[in-house]
C-alpha cells in the first residue's frame, strides 16, 4: 500500500467524517435527512468505505491492526449515524440529540482517533 495514497485517503476520511455531525444536526432540526438512513447504515457506500473495502489494500495491510480497527469502527459509526438519521426523520428530536451527543459522539471520537493513529504510523 502506497503510504502517500493512504495518508491522502485518511485525511479525506477525517474531513468527510467531520461533515457528518453537521449533516445529522441539520437532519434533526429539519426532520429530514438528505440521505436515507438505510443507505447511511451501509459502510461501503461512502467514498471512504468504497476505498476501504476496495482493491487497493494488500493482504498484509488488511490483516494489520490499524486496518481492522478502522474497518470495525467505521461500520459502528455508520450504524449509529443511521440510527440518528432515522430518529430525525421520525421527528424524535430529543432522542436523536441524545444519541448524537452520546453514542454517536463516542463512536465518532474513536474512529477519528483510530484514523489519526493510523496516519501517524505511516512512514511518508
Amino acid at each position: 500500500m502506497d503510504h502517500a495514497v493512504l495518508d491522502k485517503e485518511i485525511r479525506a476520511a477525517i474531513a468527510a467524517h467531520d461533515a457528518w455531525n453537521r449533516r445529522l444536526t441539520t437532519a434533526i432540526n429539519l426532520g429530514n435527512c438528505e440521505t436515507a438512513p438505510a443507505d447511511i447504515a451501509v459502510d461501503n457506500k461512502c467514498d471512504f468505505g468504497k476505498w476501504l473495502y476496495g482493491p487497493d489494500f494488500d493482504e498484509e495491510t488488511k490483516a494489520g491492526k490499524p486496518y481492522q480497527v478502522t474497518r470495525r469502527l467505521h461500520a459502528e459509526f455508520h450504524d449509529v449515524a443511521a440510527r440518528v438519521a432515522a430518529l430525525a426523520e421520525e421527528g424524535k428530536k430529543a432522542e436523536a440529540y441524545n444519541l448524537l451527543d452520546g453514542e454517536y459522539a463516542e463512536k465518532s471520537s474513536k474512529l477519528l482517533r483510530a484514523l489519526t493513529k493510523w496516519r501517524g504510523e505511516l512512514q511518508l
